[in-house]
């Protein structure tokens, strides 16, 4: 079958850094491509490269048969290539329509722009995708997962032949994710090629057809996904095999450190519960169930309007993320680039900066020396790769970035520890690294709590389980008890019997 977008012997470099070596990757007409491999892989500059943002230092680019170089993302555009980033592009200030056409306006012929139109076609693709809010609402009023669906209309638009897909459904209900799957399956009939790129492996046996494997940055496999199974997949990404993918350390927690009771505030009713000294307790729940309301309530992000807390059986209150900071709490954000992270400052100013006071002298001057070693420490410990620790943040893999975050925080030296979607957008070679560090953590008797929509990883980390329904604590189990069922029961207010 002749690829509609072929890529042969990609070469590319950065500063004498071998981003790729010798990649190549096929996109085909009416199949999905998936595009997998560790963080730090290539796949991003690969995709970079396909939408003309970067040039090849060698290789082949063929577009339709005809060698091509795209000198700039709109000549890909134009050429008929689409992409739908991880991060949201939008403006939230904008409706949704003026966000899918923005630079695209259609105008009637004298020129001013003919506002019924862009919102009946913005309508059209909005139902295209089963969703129901209007193309006149604000974007900024939408979730992050019906804003994604936006980004994915906005390229549906564009009537692309090849569209690039990175991590569509991060953000994404199971709802949501089905009528993407819903999309995918009528692009593919309408003869469009798609590259799926995603961590979730189940994702690629649900909608891909091919899948495509990178590591350090070379070419690795092109296979068909019904050959290959999970494990096989790992193994080719990973070049080893990877056993027991939640690795669960068998300790008997310590004594009480944390003592909720009666907890309220924005999205959360009447919360109580406690944590033990060296105890992993996972937070599950579906989204809106108020998981993240309650971890940013204990952190002082969000105001308490009711209830007391305890640590070490005394009251603290936590009205600022600074209290919170003092009273040896740290939240790690399930939104790392947002939230966690500064891209434009260094690893060194990234992780040092909320534990500068323990680098400072009387005066307010560092002490660089001991920063530095400091620094360098956890870039040993955590195995961060990075040229140097003065690296820019942004320029390194999700999996270092979500390292450096939450490193960052162990910086505090904290007493509790609250891990929101730790492992997000982080491949299987890094979640297992994470996965170790955090048993690390749990082994020096720090206390912490684990958030997670992936049940499995809930299930395979945590001592205790509690599930949140809207705003509550639905369930409350130990390890022994938890199953998938009996916590998706709790997760919709059900007793497990109700489910059968």
């Amino acid at each position: 079958m002749q690829p509609l977008l072929q890529l042969s012997g990609i070469e590319k470099s950065f500063t004498g850094v071998k981003a790729l070596s010798g990649a190549s990757l096929s996109v085909y007409c009416g199949r999905v491509m998936a595009l997998v491999g560790e963080n730090g892989a290539g796949k991003s500059t690969m995709m970079k490269i396909m939408t003309g943002i970067y040039l090849r230092d060698a290789g082949s680019l063929k577009w339709l048969g005809e060698e091509t170089v795209f000198n700039g993302p709109k000549a890909s555009q134009d050429a008929g290539i689409g992409i739908i980033h991880q991060e949201l592009n939008l403006v939230p200030q904008l409706t949704v329509a003026e966000n899918i056409f923005l630079g695209r306006e259609v105008t009637n012929r004298f020129g001013k722009i003919n506002w019924a139109d862009i919102y009946q076609q913005a309508d059209s693709l909005l139902k295209r995708l089963n969703l129901r809010f209007s193309s006149r609402q604000l974007v900024g009023d939408l979730s992050i997962g019906d804003q994604q669906m936006v980004e994915i209309a906005k390229v549906l638009s564009f009537k692309s032949r090849v569209i690039i897909m990175d991590e569509p459904t991060d953000a994404l209900t199971d709802t949501e994710t089905a009528s993407l799957f819903n999309v995918i399956r009528d692009l593919k009939a309408q003869g469009c090629g798609i590259v799926y790129i995603s961590h979730r492996l189940k994702e690629i046996f649900d909608i891909c057809d091919e899948v495509t494997v990178f590591r350090d940055g070379q070419f690795i496999a092109e296979r068909a996904v019904s050959e290959l199974s999970e494990e096989s997949l790992i193994e080719m990404m990973v070049g080893r095999k990877l056993e027991d993918h939640y690795p669960y350390l068998e300790k008997a927690p310590g004594k009480v450190l944390l003592e909720v009771e009666n907890l309220s505030g924005p999205g959360v009713d009447s919360v109580s519960f406690s944590l033990r000294q060296g105890e992993i307790i996972g937070i599950s729940g579906l989204m809106g169930a108020g998981r993240t309301e309650l971890m940013k309530i204990l952190y002082g992000a969000l105001p308490v309007s009711a209830g007391t807390m305890r640590l070490n059986g005394n009251v603290v209150q936590t009205r600022t993320p600074e209290e919170g900071l003092k009273n040896g709490i740290v939240y790690i954000s399930e939104d790392r680039k947002r939230d966690g992270l500064i891209l434009g400052m260094s690893v060194k100013e990234n992780m040092s900066l909320t534990a500068l006071r323990y680098f400072s002298r009387t005066g307010g001057q560092l002490k660089h020396a001991e920063e530095q070693l400091a620094v360098g420490d956890f870039i040993c410990l955590f195995n961060i790769k990075t040229p140097s620790m003065n690296q820019p943040v942004g320029l390194l893999s999700g999996g270092n970035q979500q390292k450096i975050a939450i490193a960052r925080g162990l910086m505090t030296r904290p007493k509790v520890l609250i891990l929101d979607e730790p492992t997000r957008g982080v491949d299987v070679g890094a979640k297992k690294e994470i996965y170790q560090l955090i048993n690390q953590f749990k082994d020096d008797g720090l206390s912490i709590l684990l958030v997670s929509s992936e049940m499995p990883e809930v299930l395979g980390m945590s001592d205790r389980i509690l599930v949140m329904h809207e705003g509550r604590i639905s369930g409350n189990f130990s390890r022994d008890q938890a199953t998938q069922a009996v916590l998706m029961a709790a997760a919709v207010g059900k007793q497990p019997e109700e489910l059968a």
